[in-house]
């Protein structure tokens, strides 16, 4: 019998595809946008945003599928601001 899968803690998101184009402009310019954990017994999570080194988290905190949907609100936030410039 196959092993069942455990439904994810942080819930399910489908990104559309600008959401995804975003998130990869993101990653390829130096910024790095994720979630993390605000505790071992919560299940919630601030978003973390690194940007050439300085690091900054959201002031607060999301639950489970809220997380993703505002990750990639951050990353295009980011897209949008910064995608016509050469410098970030």
């Amino acid at each position: 019998m196959p092993k069942l899968k455990k439904p994810s803690i942080m819930g399910k998101y489908y990104p559309t595809s600008q959401e995804l184009d975003a998130a990869f402009w993101c990653i390829k310019n130096n910024i790095h946008i994720s979630p993390l954990k605000k505790n071992y017994k919560d299940q919630l999570w601030y978003i973390d945003i690194i940007i050439n080194g300085k690091s900054s988290k959201s002031p607060e905190t999301f639950g489970p599928s809220i997380i993703w949907q505002k990750l990639y609100e951050y990353t295009s936030y980011y897209y949008n601001k910064y995608k016509n410039e050469n410098n970030i």
